[in-house]
């Protein structure tokens, strides 16, 4: 019996830690164990605790509880933690998820004890270095033992930085997975515009964040639009919600929420790279407010589109794709991405 440690700290790893934890138990308890750990990167109960319940994920075996601070405090702390519980011998391999500060200090305390390194969702690159996940992922990237691509264009990534190809497992995508698990067959509820806003260049700064809530707005005055917000994003906006009367804001959703909401949308507008991918699953085209994304198929086959914080490419690309049932090319894989990546964890274990 083999064990694994898997680290998340942030609500797209619970969801995506969800795929590979019920796969497990379902089909691998034989022969892989896995204990969770949990950094506390979200740490509330609307953020964290809730998604580990409504996604039946097993309660975290550690939580270290490190909570916000400036990425060098919290990378370092969760670094230090992470290490003394590897130091006990107890893990055989360590898997980490996409691209947060968790992700990279599990990584990095791993490769640097001798622990192979599991990387789900490797490849994907925004080529945008002033973004912290970019930094994140690419060297999660380059100290992982296994990588795990969703798409063809992550592996070639991977191969054009002088990756190992024998270390190159093309996947799929695990939340393609979990959207035939969790999201409803049908459209519940009266029609919707879905917005989510989050990224610090878009929140922390004000003319930007201005210019989206503007847009959004305009949006707004003549379709429902609603804007659950992050706590990020409403920390920013204070009072201010006032000088938007028309959108209707309201707490973070739970994932199956969210997907029910995306299914009541018209169009979809984020900044989220997760919520591109459930967009397009759920048959929803998507407003990038980015200037750049790391799901390049997804624009490349016309179901999302990139307008920044620009206002009039927001509302002109919303009202374009409203309503329409974007193409659905078969670029993330066939469903199964969780049991295609732990036959190759244990194929790994087996050979070594």
């Amino acid at each position: 019996m083999k064990k694994i440690l898997t680290v998340v700290g942030a609500r797209p790893q619970f969801i995506k830690a969800a795929a590979i934890s019920h796969e497990l138990r379902e089909h691998f308890a034989d022969r892989l164990a896995e204990d969770l750990l949990h950094t506390g990167q979200h740490y509330d109960d609307v953020m964290s605790a809730r998604f580990f319940a409504e996604l039946d994920l097993p309660t975290p075996t550690v939580n270290l509880g490190i909570g916000s601070a400036p990425h060098g405090e919290q990378t370092a702390r969760m670094l230090t933690a992470i290490e003394q519980v590897l130091s006990t011998g107890t893990y055989d391999g360590l898997l980490v998820y996409g691209d947060t500060n968790s992700t990279l200090a599990g990584a990095l305390a791993a490769a640097k004890m001798g622990v192979p390194v599991f990387h789900v969702e490797a490849g994907l690159r925004s080529w945008n270095r002033a973004m912290p996940e970019e930094l994140n992922r690419v060297l999660t990237d380059h100290v992982s033992t296994l990588l795990f691509a969703p798409t063809r264009t992550a592996a070639d990534n991977l191969r054009r930085e002088g990756i190992d190809e024998s270390t190159i497992i093309l996947s799929g995508d695990i939340m393609l997975d979990n959207a035939l698990r969790y999201a409803p067959a049908e459209p519940e509820g009266e029609p919707i515009i879905l917005a989510t806003v989050h990224r610090d260049f878009n929140t922390d700064i004000p003319e930007r964040l201005d210019h989206i809530l503007t847009a959004l707005d305009t949006l707004a005055a003549t379709h429902t639009l609603l804007l659950p917000l992050h706590p990020r994003t409403r920390k920013s906006l204070g009072t201010s919600t006032s000088k938007f009367p028309h959108i209707q804001f309201c707490d973070p959703l739970s994932y199956r929420q969210t997907l029910a909401a995306i299914k009541r949308s018209q169009v979809v507008i984020t900044d989220s790279g997760g919520l591109q991918k459930e967009a397009f699953f759920c048959g929803r085209g998507c407003v990038v407010l980015r200037p750049e994304t790391e799901w390049t198929e997804i624009v490349d086959c016309g179901a999302a589109i990139l307008a920044d914080d620009n206002p009039e490419q927001i509302v002109s690309a919303a009202r374009s794709l409203a309503g329409k049932q974007p193409p659905q090319p078969s670029a993330f894989g066939d469903g199964h991405a969780a049991r295609h990546i732990l036959d190759a964890i244990m194929r790994y274990f087996n050979d070594f």
